[in-house]
Order: C-alpha cells, then sequence, then structure tokens
C-alpha cells in the first residue's frame, strides 16, 4: 500500500533552517505530482510547494526564495529545504502525492511539526 513518511520537523529559532524529508513506499515516485502543505494552529490548510511529473515547481508567495523543494528518484525522497525561517512558519508539515493527470492530491503523510 502507499506510504508517505515525512521527517526532519522540529524546533528552530527564526532565521535558521530545517530540511524536511518524505519518503515514499507502495507509490510510482517519478512520473507523479508532489507537494508540501503545511497547516498552522487555527488555520486552512495551505499548500507550500509543488513540484510536477514535467520537473516544473510553484510556491506559496510567503515561502519565496526561503524555501526550495526537491526529490531524488532514486531515494524515493521528496525534500523541502526552508531557510530563513520565521514563527509564521510554525505548523504541521505534510507532502502529498497523486498520480499525474489526476485531479488534488490522493496520497498524505502524517506529516511532521516545524515549531519556530
Amino acid at each position: 500500500h502507499v506510504q508517505l513518511v515525512e521527517s526532519g520537523g522540529g524546533s528552530v529559532q527564526a532565521g535558521g533552517s530545517l530540511r524536511l524529508s518524505c519518503a515514499a513506499s507502495g507509490f510510482q515516485f517519478d512520473g507523479s505530482d508532489w507537494g508540501w502543505y503545511r497547516q498552522g494552529a487555527g488555520r486552512k490548510c495551505e499548500v507550500v510547494s509543488r513540484k510536477q511529473s514535467d520537473s516544473s515547481t510553484d510556491y506559496a508567495e510567503s515561502v519565496k526564495g526561503r524555501f526550495t523543494i526537491s526529490k531524488v528518484n532514486a531515494e524515493k525522497t521528496l525534500y523541502l529545504q526552508m531557510s530563513n525561517l520565521k514563527p509564521e512558519d510554525t505548523a504541521m508539515y505534510f507532502c502529498a502525492a497523486q498520480y499525474t493527470g489526476i485531479s488534488g492530491f490522493g496520497y498524505w503523510g502524517q506529516g511532521t511539526q516545524v515549531t519556530v
């Protein structure tokens, strides 16, 4: 079965960095669409960054220039490098996946907490 497992969250001071990882199993890693989402306390879940199967990427305005999404197919791992973290980045971060051509993300991890 499909399993997405996030790791790398933690507590960090403002201005610090973290790298989140999302290890995938039971899912065709290459040729799929991927995303990072977050949900802060009392807030709606919001997209942080997405990486399509054609390697195109997009970012929320609030994280542009500070966060970088990447994936290593050989490792079947999605990453989110986060730099210059701000208190407003505090949230539970989730990775999500979907087969290309299907709208919406159908597979989600359990999340990893980031506290700034």
